[in-house]
């Protein structure tokens, strides 16, 4: 993952840089893809930093959560710079009191991937809410069952991030959601004991991948439509605003920074256990 993460870096800085040979148009051969592939290998991370720093961030980052935030795990320069020192933690204890304390945080970008818990399709409105001014984005360890909250407020229109605290994962408002979930992730047999009776499937026809499949589902087609392996160890979350709740129902989405792909898993709680009861791929 962390490996792809770069290449897609390097792809951009190429096109931003098209003056030191990157505009060559020949197919791309074998040779070319070793050769990029090596270059993700050996390449200096801060040289790629470096170059990325030189570009301008754009005056609407503030505008967006989202847009702030790729800017802020991607730049070390903006990064420093939007980080409210001495940065504080539980109980106001100084988590960095200057920029020399503080480790750059990269958070979900080099894994390629993102993960966000809803509890509702409706909650993906607030990513394009421009009038929130508070985001909390979790670092959740579901192995050591702990969550590191970055806190971020908008002062004076501009995104900065103002604090950081971890608690334990029971004191989380998906506490109950969390604890299951790092279950179903990594026990086949438990995974399977929690797919509803029926299930709600949308994706690529098994039998036909050319084709869309929309209809309802049984346990024993699990193995059909599986997406596989599903991420586990550390998740991320991010909450727009003070939106916690312990609602019946939860949506994971896992989506690809820079391939497109997304996987959406709606659990509800039904008795006294959580249920898969609908996969979109």
């Amino acid at each position: 993952m962390k490996k792809s993460f770069w290449i897609v870096v390097i792809s951009c800085v190429c096109m931003m840089l098209w003056t030191t040979g990157c505009t060559d148009k020949k197919p791309v051969s074998m040779e070319d893809s070793i050769m990029v592939d090596s270059l993700a290998d050996t390449i200096a991370m801060d040289t790629l930093e470096e170059l990325i720093s030189e570009q301008p961030i754009p005056k609407a980052a503030d505008e967006l959560f989202d847009d702030f935030f790729f800017n802020f795990a991607s730049n070390r320069k903006f990064q420093m710079s939007r980080i409210q020192f001495p940065l504080m933690g539980e109980g106001q204890k100084p988590v960095a009191r200057s920029k020399k304390e503080w480790k750059m945080e990269r958070f979900y970008f080099p894994q390629n991937f993102y993960t966000q818990i809803l509890d509702s399709k409706k909650d993906l409105k607030l990513s394009k809410d421009t009038s929130i001014n508070h985001v909390s984005v979790e670092k959740i360890f579901l192995d050591e069952k702990k969550v590191m909250c970055y806190h971020f407020d908008r002062l004076n229109g501009q995104w900065m991030l103002t604090s950081v605290v971890q608690n334990d994962i029971n004191m989380n408002g998906n506490a109950s959601f969390l604890n299951f979930y790092e279950h179903f992730a990594t026990d086949s047999a438990f995974q399977h004991a929690s797919l509803n009776e029926t299930m709600e499937f949308r994706g690529p026809d098994p039998d036909d991948d050319s084709k869309e499949m929309h209809e309802n589902i049984t346990p024993d087609q699990w193995e059909e439509v599986s997406p596989g392996e599903l991420p586990s160890g550390t998740l991320y979350n991010v909450v727009y605003g003070e939106n916690f709740t312990k609602g019946s129902q939860k949506i994971l989405l896992l989506r690809g920074i820079s391939n497109g792909q997304e996987l959406e898993m709606t659990f509800k709680m039904i008795g006294n256990a959580w249920k898969l009861v609908k996969l979109v791929e």
